[in-house]
């Protein structure tokens, strides 16, 4: 396969030391009944570890460029061209007692859309492995009261758990981006399964930190929540959104879930 310039529509960086793709395929530690799905395969470096573990993998690829080859190199992968973004999850669920596994050197453009899709999915997906920006690894795993405690650290502590594999150079991509990656494993909760309490959760966190200096009453009184008094919610609503934990939360979307509240798109930050 020749090599290709990376296109910075996509938000393309290829991976390209051995040593980390081997340290991802242990950490995606693939099993022959598994049900694979990779965002972004490019020109295979991943892929080709991945299906030397004899298992189930589907590829989804937007760039046309890399198709061809990678049809012709992998020709017992299942590529679909296509934005990930408007891949139907459910589709590619092949056995419906198996969830999904779902893993990529994805575009750090577009993490907190794919992140918000599979919150949105979380019922089919088990578990999820990302290479993403340092910075983002640390949101998505921050404990309250630190800094980079936000919208993501409580929505990943909700529907599940990750945890930081390890971190990654500059070096080892091309072009070298300006940031350094970490490799991020989240496990999703089964116990998240009600759909519309999902989506009012997600509101109710966005909106709780949409003024993270404001009090909980400015904030969300300033949101789509602004006809719900929650003075009677049982939490303190002069204290700011980095001040609560998931069950804080929790509570208030239980509270707001018993009014009649509209629940626009969740699916950005």
């Amino acid at each position: 396969m020749n090599k290709l310039k990376p296109l910075k529509r996509f938000g393309q960086n290829y991976l390209q030391d051995k040593n980390i793709l081997n340290k991802i395929v242990a950490e995606i530690n693939p099993q022959p009944t598994d049900l694979l799905v990779e965002i972004g395969p490019g020109q295979g470096s991943l892929t080709e570890l991945i299906l030397a573990r004899n298992v189930d993998l589907t590829a989804i690829e937007i760039d046309r460029r890399v198709i061809e080859d990678l049809n012709t190199k992998f020709p017992e992968l299942t590529l679909i061209e296509k934005d990930f973004l408007d891949i139907d999850l459910s589709a590619q669920q092949k056995d419906p007692n198996k969830k999904l596994r779902i893993f990529g050197n994805i575009p750090y453009n577009i993490t907190s859309p794919i992140l918000f899709k599979l919150f949105d999915n979380n019922s089919i997906v088990e578990d999820a492995v990302f290479m993403v920006q340092e910075e983002v690894a640390k949101r998505m795993t921050s404990k309250i009261g630190s800094k980079d405690y936000g919208i993501l650290s409580v929505l990943i502590s909700y529907f599940g758990k990750a945890n930081i594999a390890f971190k990654v150079s500059p070096n080892v991509f091309y072009p070298k981006p300006k940031v350094y990656s970490a490799v991020i494993h989240i496990h999703f909760n089964p116990e998240r399964k009600d759909a519309k309490f999902n989506s009012l959760f997600k509101a109710i966190v966005k909106s709780s930190f949409g003024n993270r200096r404001k009090t909980l009453k400015n904030s969300l009184s300033n949101s789509i929540f602004t006809s719900v008094d929650f003075s009677s919610c049982g939490l303190d609503i002069s204290l700011r959104a980095e001040q609560l934990n998931l069950d804080d939360f929790i509570k208030l979307a239980e509270f707001a879930n018993n009014k009649t509240v509209p629940v626009f798109n969740t699916n950005s930050i």
